[in-house]
C-alpha cells in the first residue's frame, strides 16, 4: 500500500521534519557546550549542595563571647597571661649597655704578623723586582726602620645587661664589654650613666658593670637554675638588633651543654636569641632570672633555633667573687679527664656515661698528693654523682679551698675512695708538657715493631722526640698505620705516643712486644694515647 500525502500534508510534514531538525542540533549543541564547559545536570545539582552547605558551614557557630568562655581557649589564655606576668616583672631590671673601644696606635715589631709581618722579618717582599722600594710610603717605619705603625680604628658594641643589685650593680658578658675604653649602661626611660668600674671573667664569659645612679635601682629576682628541666617555658629579654626589651619565648630544650673552651655548662633554649641579647636574662614564668643569654649555634649568623644561656647558679658564684674580690677564685685538682664512652667503660668495670676519666695526673698537685692513677674513673665527687667530665670540673672549682672532699673511684674495676684536699688554682696553671714529672734519662733506641694484629710500626723514641716532642714522657712512637686496620678507624697516626698498653706502662718497643701477648683485639685492647694535645684513650677491638 502506498502512502500518499496532499500538497498541504507534504508542507505541513516538511515545515515539521525542519523544525524537528533545528530543534535536535539545537539541542545536541547544548548538549556539547553543557560537557565541555559546565559540569553535568546531577553533579551541578551536588556542587550547589555543596555550596550551600559551605555558605552554612561559614556562618560563625560561636561568638567571642563564647571563645572566652571555651575551656580550651581559657588554657591557652593562662599561659599568655603567664608570659605577660613574667615579662612584666623581669622587664624594669632589663638595661642596654654600649662598649666603645678608642682607635689605638699598634707598633708591630720587626718579623711580626700581621701588617709588619708580611714583610718577613723586616724585609721588602718586592725585593728584587721592578716593584722594590715602591711602597714604603704605605709603611713609614719600615721596612729598613724594621717597626711599622698602625692605626687600629674605633669599635662599638652593644648588648644587654639586667641589675642584680639596687645599688646599681648589672651582669653581663664578658664580651660585650671586651676590651671597652668606655661602658655606657641605658635605661629604657632614658637615662644613661657611665660605668664606674668593669670586672671581667673571660672563663665564664661573665662581667660585672657598676653604675653610680640616684636612687634605688629595680633589681631582678634571681631563680634556681638547678631546678629547670628540659620541657620548661622560659623567655628572653634583649635588645637584638637594637631593639630594646624585646621579649621571645621557647622551652628549656636541653641542659649540660658545653662551648668551646669556656668554663660553664649551658642551658640550651629554643627562645629566640640573636644579636644584642648577649647579657640578657632567661625568664622563668615566676618572672625568676635562671640563666643569662649568652650565645647561638647558626650558620647564618642570626637565630637558628639553638640558644645558650649561662646557668643564673653559675653566674651566682661568679658574680659574688667579682664583687667582692675583683676576680674569681677556682680550685683545682691538677688532672686531665675525659668521657667515658661505651668502649672504655667495658674496659673500665663501668657503664657507659658513668663517671669521668683521668687521662693525666700532674705532679706537685693536689691530686699527684691524693695518689690519683691516669685510668681512674671519677665516679662522685663529694657525694654527688659524676657522669661527665664538665661535672668534675664544676664541682672541683666551686670547692672550698683548703678543705678535703671524698673522692670515689673505680681502679681496675675496684671501688675506692680518696681524700683530695682542694687548693686555689694558679694563675700560671696549665696542661703544658712540662709539668709532668720527668722520668729517669734513658738512652732512646732505634728498635721497631709491627704489630700486624693491630695495622701497627711502632719504634722506641728518637733523641729529638725524647727532648722536645715528648719530653718527660715514654712509650712507643707510631711510625706507620695501615688504613685498612682497626688503629686507623679509631684514629690513630703516625707520631702518637703509646704510653701503655691495657694496664701495662710500656716505655720501650721490648715492652709493647710484651704487653701485647696479653691481650686479644677480641675482647678489645686498651691504649693510652699522647699527642701534643694531651692524653686519651682508645679501645682497639676486632674488625666486625
Amino acid at each position: 500500500m502506498k502512502v500518499a500525502f496532499s500538497r498541504p500534508s507534504w508542507l505541513l510534514t516538511g515545515i515539521a521534519a525542519v523544525a524537528l531538525s533545528i530543534g535536535l542540533g539545537y539541542g545536541l549543541k547544548q548538549k556539547q557546550v553543557s560537557g565541555a564547559d559546565h559540569t553535568p545536570t546531577t553533579n551541578a545539582n551536588a556542587t550547589s549542595t555543596d555550596h550551600a552547605q559551605l555558605s552554612e558551614s561559614a556562618t560563625p557557630t560561636k561568638t567571642p563571647e563564647d571563645l572566652r568562655n571555651d575551656p580550651t581557649v581559657e588554657h591557652a589564655n593562662a599561659l599568655s597571661r603567664a608570659f605577660r606576668e613574667a615579662a612584666h616583672v623581669a622587664m624594669p631590671s632589663v638595661v642596654t649597655v654600649y662598649s666603645h673601644e678608642s682607635s689605638k696606635k699598634v707598633k708591630a715589631e720587626r718579623g711580626e704578623r700581621g701588617m709588619g709581618g708580611m714583610f718577613g722579618g723586616g724585609e721588602d717582599p718586592f725585593k728584587g723586582t721592578p716593584f722594590e722600594g715602591h711602597f714604603k710610603d704605605m709603611f713609614p717605619n719600615g721596612p729598613e726602620g724594621g717597626n711599622f705603625n698602625f692605626q687600629t680604628p674605633p669599635r662599638d658594641g652593644m648588648g644587654t645587661g639586667v641589675i642584680i643589685d639596687k645599688s646599681g650593680i648589672i651582669l653581663t658578658n664578658n664580651h660585650v664589654v671586651d676590651g671597652a675604653d668606655t661602658v655606657t649602661v641605658h635605661f629604657s626611660d632614658g637615662r644613661e650613666f657611665k660605668a664606674t668600674e668593669v670586672k671581667t671573667d673571660p672563663h665564664s664569659d661573665l662581667a660585672v658593670v657598676r653604675i653610680k645612679a640616684d636612687g634605688d635601682l629595680p633589681a631582678a629576682h634571681l631563680g634556681n637554675s638547678d631546678d629547670l628541666d628540659i620541657g620548661d617555658w622560659v623567655i628572653a629579654i634583649g635588645n637584638p638588633f637594637g631593639q630594646e626589651k624585646t621579649v621571645t619565648a621557647g622551652i628549656i630544650s636541653g641542659k649540660g651543654r658545653t662551648l668551646g673552651s669556656t668554663r660553664s655548662e649551658y642551658l640550651q633554649t629554643d627562645a629566640a636569641i640573636n644579636p644584642g641579647n648577649s647579657g640578657g636574662p632567661l625568664v622563668n614564668l615566676m618572672g625568676e632570672v635562671v640563666g643569662i643569654n649568652t650565645a647561638i649555634a647558626s650558620n647564618s649568623g642570626g637565630y637558628q633555633g639553638l640558644g645558650f644561656a649561662i646557668p643564673i647558679n653559675q653566674a651566682k658564684w661568679v658574680t659574688e667573687q667579682l664583687i667582692k674580690d675583683g676576680s674569681v677564685h677556682r680550685g683545682y685538682l691538677g688532672i686531665g679527664i675525659e668521657d667515658v664512652n661505651g668502649e672504655l667503660a667495658s674496659k673500665l668495670g663501668v657503664k657507659p656515661g658513668e663517671g669521668a676519666l683521668v687521662n693525666n695526673v700532674f705532679p706537685n698537685t693536689p691530686a699527684a698528693d691524693a695518689k690519683f692513677q691516669e685510668g681512674d674513673v671519677i665516679t662522685k665527687y663529694a657525694g654527688h654523682d659524676i657522669h661527665s667530665p664538665h661535672e668534675v670540673q664544676e664541682a672541683v672549682e666551686r670547692s672550698p679551698v683548703n678543705t678535703a672532699e671524698p673522692v670515689e673511684i673505680i681502679r681496675d674495676g675496684k671501688p675506692m675512695t680518696l681524700s683530695v684536699t682542694v687548693k686555689s688554682m694558679p694563675k700560671d696553671y696549665g696542661m703544658e708538657e712540662g709539668q709532668t714529672a720527668q722520668p729517669e734519662e734513658k738512652s732512646p733506641t732505634t728498635s721497631n715493631y709491627s704489630a700486624d694484629k693491630l695495622g701497627l710500626e711502632v719504634s722506641d723514641l728518637t733523641s729529638d722526640e725524647a727532648a722536645d716532642t715528648y719530653k718527660g714522657f715514654e712509650g712507643v712512637v707510631i711510625r706507620k698505620v695501615d688504613p685498612d686496620s682497626a688503629a686507623h678507624d679509631k684514629g690513630l697516626q703516625p707520631g702518637m705516643l703509646i704510653r701503655k698498653v691495657g694496664k701495662t706502662a710500656v716505655h720501650n718497643v721490648k715492652d709493647f712486644e710484651a704487653a701485647l701477648k696479653n691481650e686479644s683485639l677480641k675482647d678489645g685492647i686498651l691504649l693510652q694515647v699522647r699527642t701534643e694535645r694531651g692524653n686519651h684513650f682508645v679501645v682497639l677491638d676486632a674488625q666486625q
